[in-house]
């Protein structure tokens, strides 16, 4: 089994530009499979477009990202509803609050946060959070319309311990990206090192967070997630090849694959 990038953005255009090249040199990596994002309906059908072309490689999950909150409307609310229906999205999301860039109104964040969750739920479909210093906001959203216990991964975690442990106690998780990586990650690191083994995801959030030894890099892409892997498995002092294992069972079982 190999490596699973459970969080890229393969429709970017300094992606998508090369999917091909893109495709053969994670599979060079070791990457065997990618769960790409489309982050409004127009980006999420973009996405489905890919999986024709690589069958039982690329996944995808769908939902409206924050900053895109402002230009959602109730035809584009029914059309991702239709979107979760297809048998390649394995997953709702990303969706959630961005409270650092603001690109949206917060109460207009949190309508169509909620409106997302209320008819995510029936799908009984794995959540994709996207939370950005708003992880009480988002706790508490998630907690009022029943998700407690359910499959839900906040991606891209930077946030504290005590928000990992939050987190934790609602039966999710977190994901890890080429950020945990990084000198000034200290904080971030002390909470992969502890994070259960059998929860461990790990992520690209490609074209962006190049992890070292290739922070330089740009654009990032999936086949970087194993200098993610293998930072992280040196972190926990375990066998790469193992920790590769147990995160593709992780993520498997998660999204369902």
């Amino acid at each position: 089994m190999g490596l699973i990038d459970s969080h890229a953005h393969l429709t970017h255009s300094e992606l998508h530009d090369s999917i091909d090249d893109v495709v053969a040199r994670f599979f060079q990596a070791g990457v065997d499979r990618v769960i790409t994002i489309g982050t409004d309906v127009a980006d999420a059908r973009k996405a489905i477009d890919l999986v024709p072309r690589y069958p039982d490689t690329i996944y995808v999950a769908a939902g409206f990202h924050p900053h895109e909150a402002m230009k959602v409307d109730e035809d584009g609310i029914a059309e991702m509803v239709e979107i979760w229906s297809q048998p390649c999205v394995v997953a709702c999301g990303e969706m959630g609050l961005d409270y650092h860039y603001d690109f949206a109104d917060r109460d207009v964040q949190r309508s169509v946060f909620s409106k997302q969750l209320t008819l995510a739920i029936k799908t009984e479909l794995p959540l994709v959070i996207h939370s950005r210093e708003a992880i009480a906001d988002s706790v508490g959203m998630l907690l009022d319309h029943g998700y407690a216990e359910r499959r839900v991964v906040y991606h891209c975690f930077t946030g504290t311990m005590d928000e990992a442990d939050l987190i934790a106690s609602h039966g999710w998780r977190i994901s890890f990206t080429g950020v945990v990586t990084f000198k000034n990650s200290a904080w971030l690191q002390e909470i992969g090192k502890a994070y259960p083994a059998d929860q461990l995801m790990v992520e690209t959030d490609s074209p962006y967070l190049s992890p070292v030894p290739v922070r330089s890099k740009r654009p990032c892409e999936p086949a970087y997630v194993a200098h993610t892997a293998r930072f992280l498995a040196e972190l926990r002092g375990v066998d790469f090849n193992e920790f590769v294992d147990q995160t593709a069972e992780n993520t498997t079982e998660f999204f369902g694959l």
